[in-house]
């Protein structure tokens, strides 16, 4: 005799939109993949290209070589600067060495370095709102001479601070940044120097602002949050804090189906999902098929805005060998 099947219990999946990967992320990946084509295996990539394992795993497979420095790297291959931006001193140290060298940073993390030069061209010294150590930060700051960008990465930071002319400041931020977060390191340095320079459109990236949006139009509908991303990713964590701050009290950060922890899921009646900007929609699809193989799962989209922004790359990729 066949048992019937189990009654599985019911669950309603709020799947954000936009999630996933940004127009960044794939120009990014997108270079890795052409020089591969174009020199041959192996293209060197210095640091992750983008913060997600998966990625990084499957363009290892096809012959990139991550490493973490430019010493790392042979002179007669080429190599590739990750999306998240290098020093000044990095593509300067792999001319001087003759190499291949192709730029993946992100066209919005080159206008925030940008920013940055034009500022100090004025004479003004900057303010960095960002999170020390993180390859951005280490990036933008090293766009100018050490000491002529400070960093914060929080409100209280803001006191310490020990600047060379308080009239004569301007801020920038790191692109990943909470929004929420931002704007309250923003609000602190205005109280201190009424004077300071902000950019003329938000730093914060359109992929970070709308992701986090998205977030909070489901945070209210939900028991527990998923955010698909790797523990190094400042967006994805930026995500997990957005959830529980618009009210979702179990959010969490995993980077694939394999790391959801269904025990704290017992009970629950509804799930948010969303994915950080470096997470591939594959990884996506995989958490909801764990979630369909549990519970009697109806999958609603709640999508807040829709992105159609997509990145050239670089000439030296669009030229035939």
């Amino acid at each position: 005799m066949t048992l019937p099947p189990p009654i599985l219990p019911p669950l309603t999946l709020y799947l954000a939109a936009p999630r996933g990967f940004c127009a960044g992320v794939d120009r990014a990946i997108k270079i890795v993949e052409l020089a591969l084509q174009k020199w041959g295996a192996p293209v060197y990539v210095r640091h992750e290209i983008v913060h997600n394992k998966f990625v990084v795993d499957a363009l290892r497979a096809q012959g990139a070589v991550f490493v973490e420095e430019l010493d790392d790297c042979p002179v007669d291959r080429p190599v590739i600067f990750s999306a998240h931006g290098v020093p000044k001193s990095v593509p300067a140290a792999a001319e001087a060495r003759r190499m291949i060298a192709v730029d993946a940073t992100c066209p919005l993390v080159t206008k925030v370095h940008n920013e940055a030069q034009r500022h100090s061209e004025a004479g003004l010294q900057m303010v960095m709102i960002g999170h020390q150590g993180h390859p951005e930060t280490i990036g933008t700051m090293g766009q100018l001479p050490e000491g002529e960008v400070l960093l914060v990465e929080t409100a209280d930071d803001v006191a310490g601070l020990v600047v060379r002319d308080p009239g004569r400041l301007a801020y920038i931020t790191q692109t990943t940044l909470s929004v929420d977060d931002t704007a309250g390191i923003v609000a602190a340095l205005q109280a201190r120097f009424p004077a300071i320079i902000g950019p003329h459109k938000e730093d914060i990236c359109y992929a970070t602002t709308n992701r986090q949006a998205a977030v909070k139009a489901i945070a209210g509908k939900i028991d527990a949050l998923l955010v698909i991303g790797a523990p190094n990713s400042s967006n994805s964590r930026r995500l997990v804090e957005v959830g529980r701050s618009a009210g979702c009290t179990y959010a969490q950060l995993v980077q694939r189906a394999s790391d959801i922890d269904w025990r704290a899921l017992e009970g629950i009646a509804s799930v948010g999902v969303t994915a950080g900007a470096s997470a591939p929609e594959v990884l996506v699809n995989e958490v909801i098929d764990a979630f369909r193989a549990r519970f009697d799962t109806t999958v609603e989209l709640v999508e807040t805005a829709q992105e159609n922004i997509e990145f050239k790359v670089p000439r030296i990729l669009r030229e035939s060998v």
